[in-house]
């Protein structure tokens, strides 16, 4: 459990190179109306040497000075529990290795990793996005996700944890006896387990494309446990929330 701030990074790179001006970009120093415009306009008018920033300098910015990109900690995407994080983690960092050497001057990236044998960062290295797409694949079809099946996110969250347990149990329950060829994940506590003071659990259905193409039993199958168990999850304050192709499972 190790990370890095906008912040710690600026006073490292102000102790490395004390003579270097610096624009950092993250949601304090861009808060307010116009701020992100504003010192995008400064670095690219030479008024800065080092843009320092989140993802949100990662892709869509054409800097011809700009002849090294650093990403610090790359796995922080990768290593997040998503089946997408790889997939991210590949467009994330090909996206921001697009941004040095963009005229004739030559570009150098640097990424730092504690998980340099991954197949993303591999892929990454040589631009090869057939091979990574490939490899992805291959995993996707092992683990039974998408394109090899749908998969419906349904999150229950509540203010008292073992009433949000009891309602996602009773979910799984009714959705285990329903018949139907379903693939369950959970329930289980949310990745983020607790979001303003409300405790999250989660269930992932899977219709797998063989058995069910247009998932149509699938959708039935949760829209009727759902229905059941709306009543319990009332009167415990629990509300239910399905999220049908989900662009995240955090």
């Amino acid at each position: 459990m190790l990370g890095f701030g906008t912040q710690r990074v600026e006073q490292d790179i102000t102790a490395l190179f004390p003579d270097a001006r610096i624009i950092r970009m993250d949601l304090d120093t861009t808060a307010e109306r116009g701020s992100h415009q504003s010192l995008l306009q400064q670095f690219a008018h030479s008024e800065a040497d080092i843009l320092l920033g989140t993802q949100m300098v990662a892709k869509g910015l054409d800097f011809p000075r700009v002849t090294l990109v650093g990403v610090v900690s790359a796995d922080t995407q990768m290593l997040l529990p998503d089946f997408r994080s790889a997939e991210r983690t590949f467009q994330l960092l090909t996206q921001v290795a697009g941004r040095a050497g963009r005229s004739a001057l030559r570009g150098e990236v640097i990424i730092q990793s504690r998980q340099t044998d991954h197949y993303a960062l591999k892929h990454v290295l040589r631009h090869d996005y057939e091979g990574f797409y490939r490899e992805e694949l291959r995993y996707r079809e092992e683990t039974l996700y998408p394109p090899f099946s749908r998969i419906v996110l349904i999150e229950c969250r509540g203010t008292r944890d073992a009433d949000v347990q009891s309602v996602a149990q009773q979910i799984v329950s009714l959705l285990r006896k329903n018949g139907r060829p379903l693939t369950l994940l959970g329930p289980a506590a949310a990745a983020i387990a607790k979001i303003q003071n409300q405790f999250r659990w989660h269930i992932i259905v899977k219709a797998l494309r063989t058995n069910d193409s247009g998932s149509a039993a699938a959708r039935a199958a949760i829209a009727d446990a759902v229905q059941k168990v709306s009543r319990l999850a009332q009167q415990k304050s629990v509300r239910l929330i399905v999220d049908v192709d989900p662009q995240g499972i955090l």
